[in-house]
């Protein structure tokens, strides 16, 4: 997305308030996203909304893949769910909420689909390897220390289960997760 340059935004200056509106309902009409970010941000929708709705669409996503190869199959809505909470992110901008959807994500992963890690194809195992870690680092990067107690538990079983089926992992993870 390109910067706006200074002759942009002095053009938008010069704008009256009917055409910036204009304009404005123009550009959310054609992006849900921004439609989405205007909305969080002017108190149409809370936070829990758009939590709820990114929990409904990862879901979906993860609950209903199917194909030939579900391994297959779950780790491309993996990389759609992954997609959607990054899309969250983008509008939210909350850090713990991000967390949350990861666990969400982790959660439904490890309550349904813990059998397709021994599958021929590893990219799903790897994938989830890496989505544990990456919210590790969240957790210990952007939260403060009362939240790690609350995800310690949940965390150290996801540990567990991934690092006992001794199938080799392209990244280092820890045993457990460690509260500074």
């Amino acid at each position: 997305m390109p910067a706006p340059s200074a002759s942009f935004k002095k053009a938008i200056k010069q704008l009256g308030d009917k055409e910036k509106e204009t304009l404005l309902l123009k550009a959310v009409r054609r992006d849900a996203e921004l439609y989405d970010m205007f909305a969080y941000e002017l108190g149409e929708v809370t936070l829990e909304e758009l939590q709820e709705r990114s929990q409904d669409v990862i879901h979906e996503l993860l609950l209903n893949a199917t194909g030939r190869s579900l391994t297959k199959a779950l780790a491309k809505a993996l990389r759609k769910a992954l997609k959607e909470v990054a899309r969250f992110k983008r509008i939210t901008k909350d850090k713990k909420a991000e967390v949350e959807l990861h666990l969400y994500v982790l959660g439904i992963i490890f309550r349904n689909y813990t059998g397709q890690f021994d599958s021929y194809y590893k990219v799903f195992y790897t994938s989830t390897a890496k989505l544990l870690l990456k919210t590790i680092q969240l957790i210990r990067k952007n939260l403060h220390e009362d939240y790690h107690l609350e995800y310690k538990s949940d965390i150290d079983d996801y540990l567990e289960q991934i690092l006992n089926r001794n199938k080799p992992l392209p990244i280092e993870l820890p045993k457990e997760f460690e509260i500074e």
